[in-house]
């Protein structure tokens, strides 16, 4: 039998930004609405859409080898299953969202107008949220005693009728604000991570397999917002054009044909390179092309 990789791809949220990271990471994912098994353009792979919430679960029982969650359901996880699982093993930290390249938080939040200031003014009160372990492990750590309600969606709307307060995750807080309510604390932070179940780390071609999958998301994620300038300056003009270039490590110097002159290569921040190309230019580079980059390797 062929060696195969049972990896785990979670389905909602963070599906289309999952996809779109393992294409710049090199392997097509091809997901129909109508199967839960999408095809991927890898052999030595077979991926199964399953919820972010039970990631965690199915890597730990070894039903797959390995996938792709957020910190907060691994913690949910191992909360509810304190001493009576293996933790899955962590294998990279992988900084994206559903609409960013960053953290989201888990806030709790309570109507603009109540008179709630601080977590220790809930006492007593009932705080709805999806998280709900990770939840009651935060007010049992600040000694406040709360009831803690597992909501099954729409948790913005429940305040102040349905519960006093929520948990709620959140990646710029627009949500919250438009359902009037106020953030007062932030529960904990989260990150998509790839995980992989113990037993098959123990495998040696699958442990490869994965430390290469997870080398190359990182190398993915290490590129975004970042691209590649090359450009020719004379050797009398250079340490000018050093002085413009924030580097991510140094540039690459290079002799060129005419001794008088030099090639220059390095990576910026994309964001930049609207304000360096005119300064550049005026310091006399020429041949300057700007390139995107797929992958960087650190």
């Amino acid at each position: 039998m062929a060696n195969k990789i049972k990896l785990g791809i979670p389905k909602g949220s963070l599906q289309d930004a999952t996809i779109q990271l393992f294409a710049r990471a090199g392997f097509n994912i091809y997901a129909s609405t109508r199967s839960y098994f999408p095809a991927i353009d890898d052999p030595e792979i077979d991926c199964m859409l399953i919820r972010a919430q039970e990631m965690a679960r199915y890597v730990a029982d070894g039903v797959l080898d390995a996938g792709l969650t957020g910190q907060d359901w691994i913690a949910e996880h191992a909360a509810a299953n304190t001493g009576t699982t293996v933790p899955v093993v962590p294998l990279a930290d992988l900084i994206y969202a559903k609409q960013s390249f960053g953290k989201v938080r888990w806030v709790l939040a309570v109507p603009e107008e109540s008179q709630y200031r601080t977590p220790q003014d809930l006492a007593g009160a009932t705080i709805a949220t999806e998280l709900v372990r990770a939840t009651q492990a935060y007010f049992a750590r600040l000694g406040v005693e709360v009831n803690v309600e597992f909501s099954w969606g729409a948790t913005e709307v429940k305040p102040p009728m349905l519960a006093d307060a929520i948990v709620e995750v959140t990646e710029t807080g627009s949500s919250l604000r438009a359902n009037r309510l106020r953030i007062i604390d932030t529960v904990m932070e989260s990150n998509t991570r790839l995980i992989a179940n113990a037993g098959a780390l123990n495998d040696g071609w699958k442990r490869t397999k994965l430390d290469n999958i997870a080398l190359l998301l990182k190398a993915a994620i290490e590129a975004q917002g970042r691209v590649g300038i090359m450009l020719n300056v004379q050797k009398s003009d250079l340490d000018v054009v050093l002085g413009l270039l924030p580097a991510l490590q140094q540039p690459t110097i290079s002799p060129l044909s005419d001794p008088s002159w030099v090639a220059l290569n390095t990576i910026i921040e994309e964001r930049t390179v609207r304000d360096l190309i005119p300064k550049l230019k005026a310091a006399r580079a020429q041949g300057i092309v700007e390139y995107p980059l797929n992958k960087i390797v650190l």
